[in-house]
């Protein structure tokens, strides 16, 4: 048994719980990164951990190694590789641009949402897993952004992404920057300005498989996906989409010898050619603004949605062409599925193929009414659960049941 760790980012304050797992199994040694915690949801894309046994309960002086202020506010989720936790954030230094209206001249918005009048830097921050001790901070940028964000969001919401050998650093509007991992910067880009509706704020995290990086952009402005070098950042390959303010990270399937990029979107769920941006299959039937990641288990994907009607899609990957309302569409749902789905095949994957749960997060939870407005991604070790006001929930899988442990 060995004693690893799970951090956690709450704005401007990161902690480390204590963690016991066993040693990985061989399937685990087929899977990229499998002994770290290196993109948005975990090794696997789907907030799986199949080792980690975390605690069930802890406090100040309970299972928490450390516990560090962070500078700045970032909603995005800390990314772990070896011993280096790496972070965003975004921080107010109160420079005042004078040509920008002040936020309280502003008209109102929904939301009460404004645009900033000061320039904010963007920070890309590395710590000490065991210590938390800070090992380097770069400034990515600093610049006023051209919009604000929902109370619930920031200007730093994308999930970093290493590979073991460089960071990826997606700021959305302030731009793509890559790092190595001790904080040598190798290249940026700047990918343009999005336009997402109400203002709401950016927040899809980047994907990098086979040396492409890979930015999706779904806004109220042109959206697009495209593919870059992940070593120089030069555009191999970009993609116009009909689709309106998203805020769903793609999800990288290889299959059958093409790797698939799938996204979910208002209008189309669309898999992709990783090497040519061509389009493999298409389906119609989720609702507005897509937050949640698709998810699979290696034959089918399951994309859902759940603003303003809800929707979830069981769809095979061996799809062709514009599948939408045909017999190859596995299963469907109308239900409120607005967090993003755990496919689970070592444990439930079967009873969620057969649809008989109410729904992929709590397959026949007797205690969903005990999870308080619950927005984040779930961990599955056993099932953690994090509401808006910093409260956890977690659950624990006894054969079809879900019983709340705390």
């Amino acid at each position: 048994m060995m004693i690893k760790s799970v951090s956690y980012f709450f704005g401007n304050l990161i902690f480390l719980l204590t963690v016991f797992t066993t040693s990985s199994s061989g399937r685990l040694k087929d899977v990229q990164g499998a002994k770290n915690w290196h993109q948005w949801r975990g090794p696997e894309a789907n907030g799986i951990s199949r080792t980690a046994t975390p605690p069930m309960t802890w406090s100040e002086s309970e299972n928490i190694r450390w516990k560090v202020p962070i500078d700045g506010r970032g909603v995005s989720s800390p990314v772990v590789w070896g011993n280096k936790i790496f972070l965003l954030s975004s921080v107010n230094t109160g420079e005042v641009d004078a040509s920008l209206p002040k936020p309280e001249d502003q008209p109102e918005r929904v939301f009460g949402i404004k645009h900033p009048n000061t320039k904010y830097s963007f920070v890309v921050l590395c710590l000490d897993r065991k210590t938390g001790k800070e090992i380097w901070r770069r400034a990515a940028t600093d610049l006023v952004p051209h919009e604000g964000h929902h109370k619930d969001n920031s200007f730093a919401s994308a999930s970093p992404f290493t590979d073991g050998k460089r960071l990826y650093c997606w700021f959305g509007s302030a731009g793509l920057y890559c790092f190595d991992l001790d904080g040598n910067k190798l290249w940026s880009k700047d990918l343009g300005r999005a336009k997402v509706g109400a203002s709401l704020g950016e927040g899809c995290s980047p994907v990098v498989h086979d040396g492409k990086v890979v930015i999706l952009r779904d806004n109220q402005g042109q959206s697009t996906i495209e593919a870059l070098d992940a070593a120089s950042g030069d555009p191999l390959w970009k993609k116009e989409r009909d689709e309106p303010n998203g805020w769903s990270t793609p999800l990288i399937v290889p299959y059958q010898g093409k790797t698939q990029v799938i996204t979910c979107g208002d209008n189309l769920v669309r898999s992709y050619d990783l090497e040519t941006g061509s389009i493999i299959w298409q389906c119609g039937g989720l609702s507005q603004n897509t937050i949640p990641c698709p998810v699979t288990d290696g034959e089918r994907v399951y994309c859902m949605s759940g603003y303003s009607g809800y929707s979830l899609l069981a769809l095979p990957l061996s799809a062709k062409g514009d599948i939408t309302g045909s017999e190859e569409i596995v299963w469907s749902k109308s239900k409120k599925y607005s967090l993003h789905p755990i496919a689970n095949s070592l444990r439930w994957h079967a009873r969620v193929s057969e649809i008989q749960s109410e729904s992929l997060f709590s397959s026949g939870c007797q205690n969903r009414g005990r999870v308080n407005r619950v927005d984040s991604s779930s961990l599955h070790c056993e099932c953690l659960f994090v509401s808006r006001g910093g409260s956890w929930t977690s659950l624990s899988y006894r054969k079809k049941w879900c019983h709340a442990c705390s």
